[in-house]
């Protein structure tokens, strides 16, 4: 299968790609009117690459069931308005049994999370992310790496196999292993995407990524688009002045450990009347006392 085959999905990557959170209604079901409706904001604020069943929609968290209904209503939502990279992972079988749904629900590449597993083998990792690749080889599969002892080489040799292997969300948090990284598995042969956000764009475009991931841009979308329209440009200091916008809401995401990764983005959306607080096991809401720093950020962003 040509790459040329996917040029549509290659182009998706190489943008915001949106993590849309899942709301929760107050029984503790997905808000499934809420969850539309922050589709819809996003869509109309310009994304137009979406990832469901991503970390900031607590894939984790949520049940098979629940999985197969945020994919479907995402694609039910989106239409032909957005490209969709539905977020797989588990073990093989439910994997694949996810990027099988995907495919059959209209979507057009998927994401497979970095596999659970407390030993993971290169070689391993290579015959994991196949699995998943052969059994949909008419969708882009996108490997989500967070495992920073993987080598370039061995993306290579997953990609040799597998054709619809065609980008990358890389998310160890090292500006110069990614650099390297890319270039030891072909810098113009995937496209690479920032996998830590809008914090780490800035050095991983510089390295070569030509995408980013974000949560944030569920909040305010417009200002993750400056930030890729800037760095598209080559306009670094453009792209900083948006960094300094956003470090401190990053910031209080990433502190311990990113404890409160969705739950600082969820208190953001809630202060704007937009969805419930509620997140899940082992996430938590925030205390009351750090709640109106997050709402006067997401104020300030004029929005």
């Amino acid at each position: 299968m040509s790459s040329v085959t996917f040029e549509t999905q290659r182009t998706a990557l190489a943008d915001v790609v949106a993590i849309p959170v899942t709301p929760f209604a107050e029984d503790g079901t997905v808000d499934q009117g809420a969850h539309r409706a922050l589709l819809r904001r996003l869509l109309d604020g310009g994304v137009t690459t979406l990832t469901p069943n991503g970390n900031t929609g607590e894939f984790y968290a949520l049940t098979p069931e629940e999985r197969r209904l945020v994919t479907e209503l995402t694609m039910d939502e989106v239409g032909d308005r957005a490209v969709i990279l539905v977020g797989v992972g588990h073990d093989i079988p439910t994997a694949i049994a996810s990027a099988e749904h995907a495919r059959a629900a209209g979507a057009r590449m998927v994401m497979v999370h970095q596999p659970v597993h407390p030993y993971v083998s290169q070689s391993g990792w290579v015959d994991y992310h196949r699995a998943i690749a052969e059994a949909v080889p008419e969708l882009g599969v996108v490997p989500y790496i967070r495992n920073a002892q993987l080598t370039g080489e061995r993306l290579v040799e997953l990609a040799d196999d597998c054709p619809n292997v065609i980008g990358v969300k890389y998310a160890v948090p090292d500006a110069a292993r990614f650099a390297a990284f890319a270039r030891d598995a072909g810098l113009e042969r995937f496209v690479w995407v920032a996998g830590l956000a809008e914090p780490y764009a800035p050095s991983y475009f510089s390295a070569g990524a030509t995408g980013f991931t974000s949560g944030l841009v569920n909040v305010a979308p417009a200002v993750s688009l400056n930030m890729i329209e800037a760095l598209r440009s080559g306009d670094f200091p453009a792209a900083m002045k948006v960094w300094e916008q956003i470090r401190r809401f990053e910031e209080l995401r990433a502190a311990n450990g990113s404890a409160n990764n969705v739950t600082v983005v969820k208190e953001a959306l809630a202060s704007l009347g937009l969805c419930h607080r509620d997140v899940r096991a082992p996430s938590r809401q925030l205390p009351e006392t750090e709640r109106a720093e997050v709402a006067a950020i997401a104020a300030g962003w004029s929005i």
